[in-house]
């Protein structure tokens, strides 16, 4: 079965998973997360690719990105599979890879999905039983967004700062929206676009991504979109 194709348009947000080969750990210490980020933050500026949302679970990570350029995703994750890997490896005197073959990346919508997209990933640690509420969880975006927390590697996306005029305003506004958790119908939608490396939006957003892309982004289709008679 030829390999679903991923999508790179800059400046249209992508949902980014990788996952550990074999389902194991990528994390074993606060050190290694921490070491992720200082490398994440720096091919993120080293690549023109803006990071609006992030969590490290102990097998998978999940990243909420907007490129500048179609080059600027790969770059990013061909960077973090050198740096993070090579010194994994050699702090923990290990071999071969960690990651789990290409990693998954969907497209989109900003302004219908953006931020419940966001919602999916600081939530993860909760759905997963990790801890109870998300701000307990400290390898994610969750503090930055809804506390303000210090945070080099997060970009705030024109739609999060949109919520409110002031930083302040901003932070409220975004925790009350982690009042309600993300439905199970977009639950299932979110990971059925990302796992297929397809788009997240509605029918005219994937219109204007396959006139930018020339073929379709529709599921079980390839090639060109069909002209209309």
């Amino acid at each position: 079965m030829p390999r679903q194709p991923r999508y790179f348009v800059p400046d249209i947000p992508q949902h980014v998973i990788q996952r550990g080969v074999d389902s194991q750990a990528v994390f074993f210490e606060s050190g290694d997360y921490e070491l992720y980020l200082r490398s994440l933050g720096e091919a993120a500026a080293r690549y023109d690719c803006q990071i609006h949302a992030y969590v490290l679970m102990t097998n998978h990570t999940h990243l909420l990105v907007t490129p500048g350029s179609e080059r600027s995703v790969p770059l990013v994750m061909q960077a973090m599979g050198r740096s993070y890997v090579q010194t994994l490896n050699k702090k923990y005197n290990r071999t071969g890879t960690l990651w789990e073959g290409r990693y998954k990346a969907s497209l989109v919508q900003d302004d219908r999905y953006l931020l419940t997209c966001q919602k999916y990933i600081e939530l993860n640690p909760v759905r997963a039983g990790l801890v109870s509420a998300p701000g307990d969880y400290p390898y994610s975006s969750y503090a930055h967004n809804a506390r303000g927390d210090d945070d080099n590697v997060v970009s705030p996306h024109k739609i999060y700062d949109s919520l409110a005029r002031t930083a302040k305003e901003r932070q409220a506004v975004y925790l009350e929206f982690f009042r309600d958790s993300v439905s199970p119908e977009l639950l299932s939608t979110i990971r059925e676009t990302t796992n297929a490396c397809l788009v997240l939006g509605n029918d005219r957003f994937k219109d204007q991504i396959e006139a930018m892309l020339g073929r379709s982004v529709r599921p079980g289709k390839s090639g060109r979109p069909a002209r209309e008679s």
